[in-house]
Order: structure tokens, then C-alpha cells, then sequence
């Protein structure tokens, strides 16, 4: 696949997207139009060969990488001490 139609920032954001663990090969290809094996080519062709190496190991098999892998849990974000913070103040223990 040719990547003339990208810019060096859009370039940069893929690699960037693909290296975080949250951020899933579908969504690079909602934003970028880039389906997975294009995402591994394009990070072939730009990166080291021993620093590609290091993000195919990291992403094989990682489960937040494919949206349909993902296991969300009910308050996934929420702090055990959630009850306890009020008007962005901490209330002390006791």
C-alpha cells in the first residue's frame, strides 16, 4: 500500500496509536482508513528493524489491540474511593 496520501504527522499519529495498548486496530482504521496488516507494513517500512521487532512482540496476541477481544468491566474507571471524593476534594479517612 502506498502511504503518499498521509502526511508526516498523520504518519507519526499511526505509529504513536499503535504503539499505546488502549488503542485498538480499529480505530486507526476509522480514522485513518488503515486495516491491520497495513498498520504492521507501515510500521515495518518506518521503523527500526529491532525497534519493529520489539512493537510486533509487544502487540501479538494483546487483547486490547481487536475491539472484538475486549472484556469491559461494569466501572472499569472508577476509583475504589469514588464514594469518598466530593467537589474534587478528598474526604479524610478515619
Amino acid at each position: 500500500m502506498k502511504y503518499a496520501q498521509f502526511t508526516t504527522e498523520d504518519i507519526d499519529r499511526i505509529i504513536e496509536m499503535a504503539w499505546e495498548d488502549r488503542t485498538t486496530f480499529e480505530a486507526i482504521k476509522f480514522q485513518f482508513g488503515l486495516k491491520e496488516q497495513d498498520v504492521i507494513n507501515l510500521m515495518r517500512k518506518q521503523l527500526k528493524p529491532s525497534s519493529f521487532k520489539l512493537w510486533r512482540k509487544r502487540v501479538q496476541g494483546r487483547t486490547t489491540k481487536h475491539e472484538k477481544l475486549r472484556v469491559f468491566e461494569k466501572g472499569r474507571f472508577k476509583c475504589s474511593r469514588q464514594k469518598q471524593i466530593t467537589h474534587n476534594k478528598i474526604s479524610k479517612r478515619r
